[in-house]
């Protein structure tokens, strides 16, 4: 069996050199560590593949999925949680620490919906909060056989909930694939985890499905430098104000 690891690396680049369109083609994804080991535990069914990709440019988190899908179901009766809960989408849980009291959730739909929550332990949510304002941006895009969701949230709103912790954020990274299943009616959920939690069915709203994403201070040394990258110099200066 393939060793998954908990923890991603997420690279630094040049402040305000990224702008996100939906579509993740900026060349500044290239300097993007690829995670693309997804898995779905509860079902024995092939997973088409899903990368993942993140960087950090001091002041905001970036984010994107590319999902291998040529039947994307969105659920379009309406825009409430109910609509894009029954659609395909891909998910952000981050927490403080292990105990899960709070935890927040980004459920995103293929056409970039957004479904925003509190959580408590024992699936305690609270629909009724939202990202902090201004702290979070959106784009997707759907093509024939996969769609992209690209996003940035502000390491301020990050801070504000207090989920940077010494350059690490613990964050659960998953996938929800809608269906239609032979013989029965409507469309069914497959469940899709980074980190296998190791339960008996699906469940993400539990520590053990959380990995690290870790702030990377400057470009590893192996890496090529590019116009787009930023100094090390100054990359530790604005590492080491996140971290205070």
């Amino acid at each position: 069996m393939q060793s998954i690891s908990n923890k991603y690396k997420v690279k630094f680049i040049k402040n305000k050199t990224l702008v996100i369109s939906g579509k993740g083609d900026s060349p500044l994804w290239d300097n993007a560590e690829i995670l693309d080991q997804f898995v779905s535990p509860w079902n024995s069914e092939t997973i088409p593949e899903i990368k993942f990709r993140s960087l950090w440019d001091g002041t905001t988190l970036f984010f994107c999925f590319t999902v291998f899908d040529s039947l994307v179901h969105i659920n379009k009766k309406d825009d409430t949680v109910y609509s894009i809960n029954e659609s395909d989408r891909v998910e952000l849980f981050f927490r403080k620490n292990e105990n899960l009291n709070p935890y927040y959730c980004l459920e995103i739909d293929a056409s970039a919906r957004i479904m925003d929550f509190k959580a408590h332990p024992n699936k305690e949510f609270d629909f009724n909060w939202n990202w902090p304002e201004n702290g979070l941006e959106v784009q997707s895009f759907i093509s024939d056989d996969y769609f992209t969701v690209e996003g940035a949230i502000s390491i301020d709103s990050l801070k504000e909930l207090d989920l940077v912790q010494n350059g690490r954020i613990e964050t659960g990274i998953f996938r929800a694939k809608y269906s239609k299943k032979e013989g029965k009616n409507g469309y069914e959920p497959t469940w899709i985890t980074w980190i296998n939690p190791n339960t008996n069915s699906p469940n993400f709203h539990i520590s053990d499905s959380f990995g690290v994403l870790l702030l990377m201070s400057k470009t590893d040394e192996d890496d090529e430098c590019t116009i787009e990258t930023i100094s090390t110099t100054e990359a530790n200066r604005i590492f080491a104000e996140i971290v205070k």
